[in-house]
């Protein structure tokens, strides 16, 4: 059976950003730049993404265009004979279930805001009814359970209509509205009386504010984040490769795909932070920030309902977008793997990522005497550690080592595939730092989010 394609590029480097783009970007990127002090934090993460995360989705793309598998087969491609590296094909395909597992409950979160924004739930509450809001709506098991499978049922209904009449078309039309109302949001924000401190705070660099909270802190925060915005480790960005021709370099698509992903977190602190300041509410109060905060914000701002709609209407496209990548991810793998027709792996995995997120999404009310990683934690914290912490970087250094090592696929493999076609090319200087510096840092990476 022919491969399917992509019909564009702009589809290719949509996807890929969706994929990367998630509430990492909207919602982890601008509270950790609140508590890593601001300006200083996004220059630390702006020199660890270009020498960590840009390298990493190079090899990704790259093993995925050379193979033209799904994660689960593409070592099978590319090995020597008798080699085992394909074993991690079935751990990667196992990340791809293990995210959305509770991805698809956060997303159901920012659809359920969404109506009560829009219905005006908030209209009139203070700060403690806002909080209690958050509180009720985790409480509810039926509402949890209802959202997420809102979520999974559009996700795998999008992904069954095809790949170009459905994930290409859909992501496009996502990605392109979540960029614009993301610049009416920040232009709104920054205009905002009051509004200057918090972009003071956000963009000018505070290497005392730095020192003070622990250089070594903010560059873990910084390092952490470039890595885990892009997704990689699980051939989340593999996928994308084997759907595309060889007429562009792989490098260069992957630093538009940075910039892309880049762009969408830094207009997201331009929405956040002058409006915090502008409402004198504290920058750096963490994941509260999303649920809590702003709708507190939203209720005092002219036309806030409608600020507050448009807001969690991106939140979600965004979630959304990376849900979408994902499920393409897993249909992918399970017609390599069985043989299955598309809309065959998607009827299956509806149910089974239904069923698989069950826990999650009842982590909260159900199961709230089930704290995994210590008093307060819940069943998400324990996946989202695993994802994160192991999943992602693990799986970031066996690509990396196969890719460029003469026990997997080799350097010279590597550069060959990657710079086919026109655009940005590994050069010859970059072996040294891509064969032997790259796995250190991810090991890291690694060692250090333990």
């Amino acid at each position: 059976m022919e491969r399917e394609r992509l019909g564009s590029r702009l589809g290719f480097i949509l996807l890929s950003a969706g994929c990367a783009i998630g509430i990492g970007n909207v919602w982890k990127f601008p509270y950790m730049a609140g508590q890593y002090g601001g300006g200083a934090f996004v220059l630390c993460y702006l020199f660890f993404l270009i020498i960590l995360g840009i390298p990493v989705m190079t090899i990704e793309f790259s093993l995925g265009r050379a193979s033209r598998k799904s994660p689960v087969k593409l070592y099978h491609a590319l090995e020597k004979p008798g080699h085992k590296w394909h074993l991690h094909g079935y751990a990667a395909m196992a990340g791809n279930y293990l995210l959305m597992m509770f991805y698809t409950t956060v997303a159901g979160w920012m659809l359920h805001y969404f109506f009560y924004m829009a219905d005006g739930t908030f209209t009139g509450t203070d700060v403690e009814a806002v909080g209690n809001i958050f509180a009720d709506m985790l409480a509810d098991p039926y509402g949890m359970i209802g959202f997420m499978a809102i979520v999974v049922l559009l996700g795998f209904g999008i992904c069954s209509i095809g790949l170009r009449n459905g994930l290409e078309r859909v992501s496009k039309f996502l990605m392109l509205a979540l960029l614009a109302i993301m610049v009416v949001l920040a232009v709104n924000s920054i205009l905002l009386e009051g509004a200057g401190e918090g972009l003071s705070f956000y963009l000018l660099p505070d290497f005392n504010r730095m020192a003070e909270l622990g250089i070594g802190n903010v560059l873990l925060g910084a390092m952490t984040q470039a890595f885990f915005t892009l997704s990689l480790g699980i051939g989340a960005m593999a996928i994308w490769g084997s759907y595309i021709g060889k007429e562009r370099t792989l490098l260069g698509e992957a630093v538009n795909v940075a910039i892309l992903d880049t762009f969408v977190a830094f207009v997201s602190g331009l929405i956040i932070f002058p409006a915090c300041f502008a409402y004198g509410v504290s920058p750096d109060s963490g994941p509260s920030l999303i649920f809590v905060t702003l709708p507190n914000i939203f209720n005092h701002m002219p036309a806030g309902r409608l600020w507050g709609s448009l807001f969690f209407v991106f939140m979600f496209f965004a979630a959304f977008s990376t849900v979408l990548a994902v499920f393409e991810n897993i249909i992918s793998c399970c017609m390599d793997l069985f043989g299955w027709g598309r809309r065959k792996a998607c009827y299956i995995n509806a149910l089974a990522v239904i069923l698989l997120s069950l826990p999650c999404a009842v982590g909260y009310n159900l199961l709230s005497g089930f704290q995994p990683r210590g008093a307060g934690s819940t069943v998400l914290d324990l996946e989202d550690f695993l994802v994160s912490n192991l999943f992602l970087p693990l799986g970031s250094l066996i690509y990396v080592v196969f890719a460029t090592s003469r026990y997997g696929w080799g350097w010279d493999k590597l550069v060959a595939e990657a710079n086919q076609g026109k655009g940005l090319k590994l050069a010859r200087w970059m072996r040294l730092y891509m064969t032997y510096l790259l796995p250190v840092i991810v090991l890291i990476v690694f060692l250090l989010s333990l």
